[in-house]
């Protein structure tokens, strides 16, 4: 009997901590459509190009241009080689991943779950439909634009493509990178864009403090967008490091404030603790990530919000990054 007691307590915390994050959602619609432009694209006879290059531009309007002159950076005049090169080049690649996501309900699920979330917190933000796309390997492999969310599945090929492991490809997305290239972060990523539309990152040349609760009320408000993801997903760290900084968060909070002046607007010092990193230098090398500012940042906004209880997400972000800081309290042990 005590057992069952125990378990209806822990499961009502549970129940009433995960209410915090997770509102209902269950009533809000969301419509959108989710566009293969990859599928049309190499379907293409390269003996017609420009008759072909002009259906796929009728069928697509408002994405073909951007496509050609954004992701493969082609001026529209000078399109024809480059682009029988791209088709007979990529051909294998968009093979190997139609084989890997023949179908994508999935995405579509995932995205409405997400969406649906946008929705509550943002009733008027404006939800794009979506496209999935095929580019080059150094294209984006996320894109927003008023009427489209592209996702390039050439960055979602899985960590073992051996494509990915090119020693060229390599320079531009070393393993820590291309291990997130899978498809458990296709959803994330492209939620995340969402976020960087409603709350654009603006402390580029602010101080270290100020640029880490910055970046952090994007995870904030990420992990409002999808709050049943993993952290790992979210925040791009591994299982490993994502448990290392739970157990270590006052040790990290200590070396930060020891060995940095937080107030420091230094840009080499400022990129020790921000940006794409195979770990944080001083800490240890195996187990503490990159961008470690970033989570450091999450956290001070959420003790933040926490303590202001009644203040909506929306509060929360409109707060000056000093001011949240100073109020947040933040002494983690």
């Amino acid at each position: 009997m005590r057992q069952l007691i125990v378990l209806a307590i822990v499961l009502f915390i549970f129940s009433c901590s995960n209410e915090k994050n997770s509102p209902d959602v269950s009533d809000i619609k969301v419509d959108f459509k989710l566009e293969r432009f990859e599928q049309s694209f190499f379907k293409i006879d390269t003996n017609n190009l420009p008759n072909e290059l002009n259906r796929i531009n009728s069928r697509f309007p408002a994405f073909f241009p951007l496509y050609m002159q954004e992701i493969l950076r082609l001026p529209p005049s000078q399109a024809i080689p480059p682009i029988k090169q791209i088709l007979a080049t990529y051909a294998p690649i968009n093979d190997s991943i139609q084989k890997k996501y023949n179908n994508l309900n999935w995405l579509k699920e995932d995205l409405t779950a997400g969406f649906k979330h946008v929705k509550y917190y943002y009733p008027s933000y404006k939800l794009p439909d979506v496209i999935t796309f095929i580019g080059t390997f150094d294209a984006p492999g996320i894109i927003l634009t008023p009427r489209y969310l592209g996702i390039g599945l050439h960055q979602y090929a899985g960590k073992n493509f051996s494509v990915y492991q090119d020693a060229q490809l390599q320079e531009i997305y070393p393993s820590y990178i291309s291990r997130r290239f899978d498809k458990e972060y296709m959803t994330a990523n492209a939620i995340k864009a969402i976020v960087d539309d409603i709350y654009p990152d603006s402390s580029v040349g602010r101080s270290l403090i100020e640029q880490m609760i910055e970046k952090g009320k994007q995870w904030y408000l990420l992990n409002r967008f999808m709050p049943e993801t993993a952290d790992s997903i979210k925040t791009g760290y591994s299982q490993n490091q994502v448990k290392w900084v739970q157990k270590n968060e006052g040790n990290i909070w200590g070396y930060v404030t020891q060995n940095t002046d937080i107030y420091t607007i230094d840009p080499a010092v400022i990129q020790d603790y921000i940006g794409e990193a195979p770990f944080t230098r001083g800490m240890p090398e195996g187990s503490a990530p990159g961008n470690i500012g970033q989570w450091v940042g999450w956290r001070i906004v959420e003790k933040f919000a926490e303590k202001k209880g009644t203040f909506t997400a929306q509060q929360v972000l409109a707060t000056p990054a000093k001011t949240l800081f100073q109020e947040s309290g933040y002494k983690p042990k």
